[in-house]
Formats: structure tokens, sequence, C-alpha cells
């Protein structure tokens, strides 16, 4: 393909595609120590106000209030998984014939915006207004954004193209594979750039090795087989990481105590004999199921946070309550619960809490996690992945638990976590109802 084509005027200039920038750009990254950024067109998405953005969402959450080192955002995460794939491609592939050239700014682009349309704290608010960041993700690079805007310069098509890798449908799974797949540049990124900020070890792996032994095929990567050991260290970083961070017990209190606030604040604003203090304008299309992608972009940490340091002097008092202990991390206590043999105790407890003066709806919350470390075979689920594969030196592809003992042992078996949140303080505060209150404790055991 010429490097020239001719613009509206006629006039022959440099193709926006394949336009590289005068002189390589770079991030300092503490994960991949430099982020190596030259091509025109990924430069100019960087600085996009809907990339931007990403620079005030947190990418764990909550999880702040538990290892304090939490604070990374989602920006500095989409840029560590653009740059996974772009060494993969331009290092790995570059060469290969099953690997196509043109293929090379669809797999950037796709990796750099696979979390666009991510909300404040994680999944919490995906759960409270059922939502989906992957479907605000294709509407932002379809809609009237910058973002938009820059990618139909590359091809009127090349907006839809990109959203279809994010949405899994792209006819290519190939470069579906490198972002969304058991083994794929989003986990590979986040693994260790979560272990880092939490300072922890479990999510360190030698992804260079990994990355070495990449092959591709016709519908997804592939590890050369000398690389087992290396993938069942990744799969094992993956499940620590999962148990020992990101379904810590307090960081799921704090996100209860945040859906909890996020319920009550929408109760309220549908209840006509209830006037807010501070009126919740960012949150009303959120409310009324109704967002557009420019009420989108103005949601933000920063928004949320506002709104809950407000709340605070709610009149509410459940509303004010909630904010105080989010605000100031004075989070639910938490029991381990065999949900299927407790079902009566805390249909027991619900009255008990309510003659407490505490409505059970928003003080006595059952929470549960759960992990599929992996799986070979997951048709239908949600968050369908593709399973790993091994490339052996006779050329047949094996699927990784048929190879690995470690992982054919953990492979289908599915780990759960059940747990019952509430707030001690309040039941150990004896000035009122203390006698109701001391059976709720002899119930919970606390």
């Amino acid at each position: 393909m010429s490097l020239l084509a001719k613009n509206k005027e006629g006039i022959y200039s440099m193709n926006y595609s394949m336009e590289k920038l005068s002189e390589e750009k770079v991030f300092k990254d503490p994960v991949h120590r430099y982020i190596h950024v030259r091509d025109r067109v990924i430069w100019d998405l960087i600085g996009t106000r809907e990339f931007q953005r990403l620079r005030r969402i947190k990418q764990l959450g909550t999880t702040y209030l538990t290892f304090h080192g939490a604070e990374h955002s989602r920006f500095n995460h989409s840029l560590g998984v653009y740059e996974i794939v772009r060494r993969i491609i331009d290092d790995v592939f570059q060469g290969s014939p099953l690997w196509g050239g043109s293929l090379r700014l669809l797999s950037l682009c796709a990796a750099l915006f696979h979390d666009l349309g991510h909300w404040p704290f994680s999944h919490s608010y995906e759960k409270v207004f059922q939502l989906d960041h992957e479907n605000f993700t294709r509407e932002i690079i379809l809609g009237d954004t910058e973002v938009n805007a820059i990618l139909r310069r590359v091809d009127s098509e090349f907006p839809k193209n990109v959203a279809e890798v994010i949405a899994k449908t792209y006819r290519n799974k190939l470069v579906v594979s490198l972002i969304s797949s058991q083994i794929d540049a989003d986990r590979m990124d986040y693994l260790q750039r979560d272990a880092y900020y939490t300072g922890v070890s479990y999510g360190n792996f030698d992804m260079e090795r990994l990355l070495r032994l990449m092959r591709p095929m016709e519908d997804q990567v592939v590890i050369k087989s000398s690389g087992m050991h290396a993938v069942e260290d990744y799969i094992m970083s993956r499940y620590q990481m999962y148990w020992q961070i990101y379904f810590h017990p307090v960081t799921r209190s704090a996100e209860v105590v945040l859906t909890k606030i996020l319920h009550r604040a929408k109760e309220l604003y549908f209840d006509e004999d209830y006037k807010f203090t501070v009126e919740p304008v960012h949150f009303r299309s959120l409310f009324e199921g109704k967002v557009t992608v420019e009420e989108y972009i103005a949601m933000d940490d920063n928004i949320a946070y506002f709104y809950f340091q407000q709340w605070e002097k709610e009149e509410d008092e459940i509303l004010s309550d909630l904010c105080h202990r989010f605000v100031n991390r004075r989070l639910f206590q938490y029991t381990d619960c065999q949900l299927a043999n407790e079902i009566g105790k805390i249909e027991e407890l619900k009255p008990l809490f309510k003659k407490a003066g505490m409505d059970p709806d928003y003080y006595l919350v059952i929470n549960s996690s759960s992990d599929l470390p992996y799986d070979f075979y997951r048709t239908g689920e949600e968050e369908e992945r593709l399973p790993i594969h091994l490339l052996r030196n006779d050329g047949e592809v094996r699927e990784l638990s048929r190879e690995s003992e470690i992982v054919d042992a953990i492979t289908g078996k599915r780990r759960t976590d059940h747990k019952l949140f509430f707030p001690e303080d309040r039941l150990r505060d004896e000035t009122s109802y203390p006698e109701i209150k001391r059976q709720i404790r002899d119930l919970l055991g606390i």
C-alpha cells in the first residue's frame, strides 16, 4: 500500500493510518518500563477527552480502601494493554504469514480502548443501574466523539471494526483473542499492574517469556509447548490475585456500602416527598435509565466523591450514614456465611434488625464472590473466553489442561465465597435496644 493518498482537494499527502510521529513518544511506566508510541493515530487518540477521562477512573474501584497504594487509573492500564499488544505484533508476529499487516492498527486501537466505557468504581455502577461498560465503549467509538472523528480519518468503516473487536464479533478471531482470551494482553497487564500498586507479589509471572513464545494461528494466539511452565505460573498468579486482592473482604465491604448508597439515592430520587439537599444532577440520567454518551463522559470518580461527601449532610439518615461510612472508611464488618445452611438464620435476623432501628435491606447484606481460574469450555457463559492452547514441536495443538497436571487439577472448578456484612459498631452500641442487639450478636456469633 502506498504511503500517499489523495485528499479532497486532490493533493497527495501521507496516509493517516500509516503516518509516524517525527519523534517517538514514550510514557514511563512502573510495569513495562516504557510505553512506546510512534503512530500518529495512537498519539491523537490518547489525547482525546474520552481517553483522558480514564485518568479520573480508578482501576480497582474501592480496593484503595484495603491496599492504600491501589490509586492507579484505567488510563495506566489501557496504555499497558496497548504496549503488550504492540510488542506482540511488532516483535513476535512480524513476518508471520498468518498475521496481516493491515490488522496492526486495528489491534492497537482495540487494545487502547478496551476499557474506554468504564464507570467509576469498577463494576459497582453496572450492578446497580444494569449497565454494561462494553456497550458504552462501543457507543463512544461509534458516536459523535473525538475518538470517532479520529478513527474515521483512518477509514469510514474503521470505528465499526474497532467496536466489533471489543464486542468479540469481529470476523478475525485472532485479533479478538489478543484482548479477550484466557491469556490476553488485558489480563497480563492488570495482574502485574495491580500487584505492583497493591504491594504484593502474587501477580508476578514471566511475561517476557510468554510473549516470546506466542504464535499466531487462524483463530487465536497459541503458546509454544516449551512455555508451558510459564503459562502455569500465569494461571496460578491469576488465581492468587483474585482471592488475595480482588475478592478481599474489606474491599467487598466497601463495595457493599457503595452499592447501598447508590440504591438509596435512587430510591429517594423517585420518592416525591423527599427533597435532596444537594440535587443529584449528574445521577439523574442514571436513575432514569437514559444515559447519553455526553452524560457518561461527565461522570468520573471526582463527581461521585463530590456527591458522597455532600450526601453525608442529607436529612435521610440511611443515605447520610452510608456516605459517612464510605467517605471516612467506617465500613461494615463481616462473617463467613454458608448460604445454603443459613437462610433460616438470615430470615430470623431481618425482623430483629428492623426492631433495632436498622433497615435490613441496607444493613444486612449477603455478598458472594466466585471465580473460575481456568476452563476449557464455557460456551454460553458470561465472559466467555477461548481456552489456552499449546503448540507442540510436531505441530499438534493441544489444550493446556491436557498437557499440564497443575492446570488440570483446577480446570472447571469454581470457587465461591459467601459473606454476611453488617454494621458491628451499631450492634455493639447498647444505648438503644440493648436486648435486641444482644440477640443479633448471638445469632451472628460476634
